[in-house]
């Protein structure tokens, strides 16, 4: 019984998170969602300006902190092993359930663009980035990366064990293409709020802290490993004669 449970868990688990990731598309692009990144009446510039920095640094530690290796051996303490990951995913999904219901819009323009053919290119950029973030996640380990497998491996009664790493499609090319995806998806807009690029430039350097931090922890568990791969494909930006080679544990 506590196998299918624990199979339950990290099954409801991965909905919320493709639930949010599904609203988040909608929020920074302004489609659809009831509450989106520029609607909602304007309030005072200071105490939107805090919120909104308090809601993305909530989320930035949540999700950096839990994490580490360091942090995962003190939580699973008190958290069984094959549900870790199940519950990081349930808890950055919180934090960001949290910045999408409490987000302060800051509606000043900073650009905007009427053009039809830009407009177009933009938002076309805008649906790549999204599609990269989805795509880079199969191209490793999706349900392994959102605690799907940990709780089937669990529920068989087989020892978890980190899949292999191959460098398959974009890993090829970039060691990030997931946070890539992310960065396109979030500076590509036709209409760029105060808002809007206060959440960019946050995210943005969120980002380039994370990698960092990732990194830093696979250059411990993987060793010359990776470091034969760092050397050999650049971070986020493809270059010519630059590529890795078939494969990399992981």
């Amino acid at each position: 019984m506590g196998r299918s449970l624990a199979v339950v868990y990290g099954v409801l688990c991965y909905a919320l998170f493709f639930v949010t990731f599904l609203y988040a598309i909608g929020f920074v692009g302004n489609l659809v969602v009831p509450k989106a990144i520029d609607s909602g009446d304007p309030s005072g510039f200071v105490a939107s300006l805090v919120i909104n920095l308090l809601l993305l640094g909530i989320f930035a530690v949540q999700h950096s902190l839990m994490a580490r290796p360091g942090f995962k051996k003190w939580w699973t303490q008190f958290v069984p092993v094959p549900l870790e990951r199940s519950t990081y995913v349930l808890l950055s999904s919180l934090a960001l359930v949290l910045l999408f219901w409490l987000w302060r819009p800051l509606p000043d323009v900073i650009w905007h663009v009427d053009n039809a053919a830009g407009r177009m290119l933009l938002m076309g950029l805008f649906w790549i980035g999204w599609l990269t973030v989805l795509g880079s996640t199969f191209m490793i380990s999706h349900f392994d990366l959102f605690g799907l497998r940990h709780v089937w491996l669990h529920f068989r009664r087989q020892e978890y064990h980190h899949p292999n790493f191959t460098l398959n499609y974009l890993y090829k090319f970039i060691r990030h293409p997931l946070m890539l995806g992310f960065l396109i998806a979030f500076w590509a807009t036709p209409h760029m709020s105060l808002g809007h690029l206060l959440f960019t430039i946050a995210t943005t350097g969120y980002i380039l802290i994370g990698i960092h931090l990732e990194e830093r922890d696979l250059r411990q568990i993987l060793g010359k490993d990776y470091e034969d791969y760092r050397n050999r494909v650049p971070m986020l930006f493809p270059m010519p004669g630059k590529r890795g080679g078939t494969g990399a544990p992981n």
